[in-house]
């Protein structure tokens, strides 16, 4: 069997062991085969098999491997800059299911956690946006009130309550949605697996796909090793990870989105004291800021952070400090503070920031472009195309639906995508003064 490596982060370190499920090694028949063994792949896998179906997963490495299990962990139920009612407008009855199913996204979470008993490390204790000037604050009662006017519990905190909750008073406001928190993600992810197989599902791994093709009313998959499966239903669950593991296996659907580097990163286990003073109720924390902040403890009282820098020299020591930095910046304290686990993955980017979902022909599915919010997201969108295969009635899920447009030039985008974030600083600093 062919070993894989992961990341040496943090959840790598500390999530349950998975003994590695077998390679595909002859060819099979299911009712459905989903491709890619991610947060959308296991939680559809999980709720096919619990509906009955023969389900077949077929990961290229291992559960978990790509973005499912590199990221932060957060479990935000919203989306960077698409706003529930743009996105109502812009896809109608559909968008506004989609942007109910968004704020709802963390919810769907952490019950799969609690009735399938996953030692996922989760705490669903809130998520907090806080405002990096006074005049984003604006921005952070407007999103207030846009989620509370489609029914979720959303609450904006002024500069002195925003002070308490995060034990500084390097902010200035923010929005709380009590329903989001943290997770291991890596460990969420081998659950998932375990859920799903515990329900009938199969997973192959190490098994990369090769192509795809429609024989009469039923989908063929063959991996790169030879062997196929044959299945009425088809879900594309690969993500930012489209167009990395096999390049030309669907190069429209990964030209449609810009894969960024996105770093993480683990501070040493801090002390009682020090627990006790920053962010003392342990909420998930990411701010306003184009060039990102944001932070969250693990279940052994890191702090769990993150961040990217421009250019490809010592990119992960420079990373490293200028993550420490911010962090003592807020909190100084933590003044010498060193990163102990220094990791990397890809998320899936889109121009406008709204994620894509896409029907690839008749009972195939697939969405790309998590633009960061892939935790919460991904589970959901992973339980709604389970659906769209099962029958249910199109006119009731939310998949707003849209044909894939690769974006021109993409190569090139996909080189300059990381100077962007020269441009989010300079703006940054502009709103700073504001």
């Amino acid at each position: 069997m062919t070993e894989v490596v992961f990341p040496k982060s943090i959840w790598a370190a500390t999530a349950p062991a998975r003994t590695p499920a077998p390679a595909l090694d002859h060819d099979r028949e299911a009712d459905t085969v989903v491709i890619g063994g991610g947060f959308t792949g296991l939680s559809a896998a999980l709720e096919l098999a619990r509906a009955g179906q023969d389900v077949v997963v077929l990961e290229g490495q291992a559960v978990g491997w790509g973005a499912s299990g590199r990221n932060n962990g957060q479990v935000i139920p919203t989306m960077t800059a698409a706003e529930p009612e743009a996105i109502a407008t812009r896809y109608g009855p559909a968008g506004e299911r989609f942007a109910k199913l968004i704020g709802n996204s963390a919810s769907v979470l952490f019950d799969i956690i609690r009735r399938e008993d996953i030692a996922a490390e989760a705490e669903q204790n809130g998520w907090f946006q806080p405002a990096h000037s006074p005049g984003r604050t604006a921005l952070s009662k407007r999103r207030v009130a846009a989620w509370q006017k489609f029914g979720f519990p959303a609450e904006y905190l002024d500069r002195e309550a925003t002070s308490a909750l995060l034990g500084t008073d390097f902010w200035y406001g923010g929005m709380l949605n009590p329903t989001g928190g943290h997770i291991n993600p890596l460990a969420l992810a081998r659950g998932l697996a375990k859920a799903a197989e515990s329900h009938g599902a199969t997973i192959y791994e190490t098994t990369p796909v090769a192509a795809w093709m429609r024989e009469g009313e039923h989908w063929v998959v063959t991996a790169q090793n030879g062997h196929k499966i044959r299945a009425r239903h088809m879900i594309l669950a690969t993500n930012a990870y489209t167009g990395e593991l096999v390049p030309g296996l669907a190069r429209r659907l990964s030209h449609t989105i810009v894969p960024v580097l996105s770093w993480q990163m683990a501070t040493p286990v801090l002390s009682d004291d020090l627990r006790a003073t920053i962010l003392p109720g342990r909420q998930a924390v990411s701010d306003t800021r184009g060039d990102l902040r944001f932070f969250r403890y693990d279940a052994r009282n890191r702090l769990i952070t993150g961040g990217v820098v421009i250019g490809n020299h010592n990119v992960a020591e420079r990373v490293a400090k200028k993550a420490a930095n911010n962090l003592i910046e807020a909190y100084p304290a933590l003044k010498g503070t060193e990163m102990t686990h220094v990791w990397s993955g890809y998320i899936g980017m889109t121009w406008d920031r709204f994620p894509r979902v896409h029907q690839l022909g008749p009972d195939a599915w697939t969405w790309i472009g998590c633009n960061g919010r892939g935790v919460a997201l991904g589970v959901s969108l992973g339980r709604e195309m389970a659906r769209a295969v099962s029958g249910h009635a199109l006119d009731t899920l939310a998949l707003p639906v849209s044909d894939p447009k690769p974006l021109p030039f993409h190569a090139i985008a996909r080189r300059i995508a990381p100077n962007y974030l020269a441009w989010l600083r300079r703006k940054d600093q502009v709103e700073m003064k504001s």
